[in-house]
């Protein structure tokens, strides 16, 4: 018997409609759905285990969102034909999902949690990952797994002036805005995206729009769970708690520690006056004591120690490292650091450092996407290493992880609507952290604005970005300009912003708290714009306008079009010519076909070995007009004529008949002409007997009278 199936509508108010169903797949997970829109159609099931495991402190929540090739009827690219590691947008879209989920679960809930969102069907008009919050949050809401608040995620857009929710990626290309936004009936959690120089108005305008859109889809979900039949939900076993233990490492903790971070101090001194302060708490309990308890201590302490900071914060205004809420910490920056690169600079903003490189390249260089979703090839790009040094510690390392796809995407993003359109160049960047302390993504936005322009790259406008905190106990509230770690650990809001002097460029947010008034946030964007303004100005004090040109060392890129019945010419038999002609003179030539013609690039760094190229390339385009005279220079010496070269197309060959020598009859050409002359001849055209292009001497001379014949 096929189960029952219980669905959903949800009107988007253009003619488009989102369904969500549940009740006829993966019938053994705690919750499945199925949302579609158009043909596009995501799995997304909800699982979690009925115990805890011993000794974890934490929620170890996955999300894993995956698409599948089949979902768009193609096969995996490469030899091995199975999807295996994620890609980055996968990777990305787990992030936009988790990083909205995970808060709203309880804080003493630590049961194993998945949650896994797969794309089984693609319509290219259906962007999936902005159905990838929704289809989360409705499995967890027909399961029976502890989940605080529904919510939902949306793309904005603004095309033409009008504000659209979730786009198709052919719309998307003609919008200033991209954003996508996670909330809850009440809060926005979460804002990510990357804009062309919009206002803060103009952000909060598209925030609340996607918001209205986010309630309605939220509605669609409570009305499917009571349909479904809400479940009841699971008993687990929290975290255990002792009130007599908590009082007393409070009342020994709290002044200390509120002492130690109203004074201002470094992060590693700090650290070690914290760490003294939780020996000596600790030292108020028995070796049996900590035996049994230990981990109640440890958890005590640590919130002694989030409350004392916070309060510093919210009564005296003054934070962890001295600093007033508004004040930006000391930045020094430097360019041209590293000789042999493109391009490079170091941004140095307090304890947090990035050393950025900049790659100039051909399109063979190029980012190639290829999922079931996107297909295509990036120009410009920005990968994003953070080391376990630059935080003073030795782990393992274990390849790119998703928090540095995430900040490498989120600086890119910043920095790519600043690089010229007719930029010829595939420009790689890489930002190595060398200290963190603090929002390294927005030093890598700083370290890489310098970079380009060390390298010569002629960027609209620099960028710089900040990282903005919150801390607010319900009624009062600190907005932090340039947050530290500390701070955004144990504050309730980590807002980036990045932009240039005209308008914001990228963002990410992800609010701890619920209920974020709209009035925080828009002074948040206030703080934020003076805070990139002193920044920017920093960064334009070290380098204010890009190099002129490219460094000696690095190459120099010149983009020519042919027709494209020539490009077979450029490259040659099994390309002998074009291999041939790179080996002489030390470039990279690469030759595009776009609308019928041959788009070629020519990439060194010796002028001469360019400027030769650009010569093969003009002899092999070189097309003689008819009835025009030229200059040519005879090479080989035939029985029946002479093979002349045009002096102005080296190469470029055509026969000079021996009855186009001289009007009078030549019996020998050497008679006429020898080996090495240089003259002008008239372009005939195309014989129509022979096909071949005809050139005449003669034709450039007067013709002779002809004799009277004799009686």
């Amino acid at each position: 018997m096929i189960p029952q199936l219980f669905v959903e509508k949800i009107d988007l108010g253009d003619g488009r409609s989102i369904t969500i169903e549940t009740g006829r797949l993966a019938k053994q997970a705690d919750g499945s759905v199925v949302v579609r829109m158009g043909d596009t159609m995501i799995l997304a099931t909800a699982v979690s285990a009925r115990t805890s495991n011993p000794g974890v402190d934490f929620l170890p929540l996955t999300v894993d969102y995956r698409e599948k090739f089949a979902a768009a009827g193609r096969f995996p690219g490469g030899f091995f034909k199975r999807e295996a590691r994620p890609s980055d947008s996968e990777v990305l879209t787990m992030r936009l999902v988790d990083r909205v989920l995970r808060p709203l679960f309880p804080d003493d809930y630590h049961a194993e949690t998945q949650v896994m969102i797969q794309l089984m069907s693609h319509d290219e008009e259906v962007m999936p990952d902005a159905l990838a919050g929704l289809a989360a949050s409705a499995a967890l809401a027909v399961s029976d797994i502890p989940f605080y608040n529904l919510i939902s995620e949306v793309r904005v857009a603004r095309i033409d002036g009008k504000l659209v929710i979730n786009p198709s990626r052919e719309e998307l290309e003609k919008s200033d805005i991209d954003m996508m936004i996670g909330a809850s009936m009440d809060s926005v959690a979460m804002v990510e995206g990357e804009m062309k120089e919009i206002s803060e108005a103009e952000m909060i305008e598209a925030i609340k729009f996607a918001h209205e859109a986010i309630k309605v889809q939220i509605e669609a979900q409570y009305r499917l769970q009571a349909a479904f039949g809400k479940k009841e939900i699971r008993t687990y076993e929290g975290e255990k708690e002792n009130e007599e233990i908590y009082k007393k490492v409070k009342a020994a903790a709290y002044d200390k520690i509120y002492a130690i971070a109203k004074v201002g101090s470094a992060k590693h001194e700090r650290g070690a006056a914290f760490a003294e302060v939780k020996e000596e708490v600790k030292a108020l309990f028995t070796e049996e004591e900590l035996a049994a308890d230990g981990d109640l201590v440890s958890k005590y302490f640590y919130k002694t120690n989030k409350e004392a900071v916070r309060n510093v914060v919210l009564e005296l205004g003054v934070r962890l490292d001295g600093r007033k809420t508004t004040d930006i910490r000391p930045i020094w920056c430097e360019t041209d650091y590293l000789p042999r690169v493109h391009g490079s600079s170091l941004f140095t903003r307090g304890e947090t450092q990035a050393l950025a490189t900049v790659t100039l390249g051909t399109s063979r260089e190029a980012n190639q996407i290829d999922s079931p979703s996107e297909q295509g090839e990036e120009k410009f790009y920005l990968h994003y290493n953070f080391p376990p040094f630059s935080t003073g510690e030795a782990k393992p390392l274990r390849g790119t992880s998703r928090r540095e796809v995430g900040h490498g995407n989120l600086a890119q993003r910043a920095l790519k609507n600043m690089i010229p359109a007719d930029c010829p160049y595939t420009i790689r960047i890489v930002s190595e952290v060398l200290e963190s302390n603090g929002s390294s993504s927005m030093a890598t936005v700083c370290a890489g604005t310098m970079a380009l322009m060390d390298a010569g790259v002629q960027m609209v406008k620099p960028v710089s970005g900040i990282a903005m905190g919150l801390i607010t106990d319900g009624e009062k509230f600190a907005v932090l300009s340039d947050i530290l770690g500390d701070e955004d650990h144990l504050g309730d809001m980590d807002f980036k912003v990045t932009g240039t002097a005209d308008g914001i460029t990228a963002c990410q947010m992800d609010i701890k708290i619920d209920g974020l008034r709209y009035d925080i946030m828009e002074q948040a964007l206030a703080q934020a714009r003076d805070g990139r303004m002193h920044i920017l100005g920093k960064l334009t004090e070290t380098i204010a306008t890009p190099r002129s040109d490219v460094k000696a060392h690095a190459p120099k890129i010149i983009t020519r079009t042919i027709p494209g019945n020539f490009i077979g010419a450029l490259i040659g038999p099994g390309g002998k010519v074009i291999q041939e002609l790179q080996k002489a003179t030390g470039t990279t030539i690469v030759i595009n076909e776009v609308d019928e013609q041959g788009v070629i690039e020519i990439l060194g760094t010796d002028p001469a070995g360019i400027e030769a190229v650009l010569a093969k390339i003009a002899s092999i385009t070189f097309k003689p007009q008819l009835g025009e005279a030229y200059e040519v220079k005879v090479i080989k010496m035939l029985d029946f004529g002479a093979v002349v070269e045009y002096t102005a197309a080296p190469g470029n060959e055509v026969l000079l008949h021996v009855s186009e020598l001289a009007w009078e009859r030549t019996e020998n050409v050497a008679d006429v002409v020898k080996m090495g002359d240089v003259f002008q001849v008239k372009y005939l055209g195309v014989d129509p007997k022979t096909k071949k292009e005809k050139v005449s001497k003669k034709a450039l001379v007067p013709r002779p009278p002809r004799e009277e014949k004799k009686e």
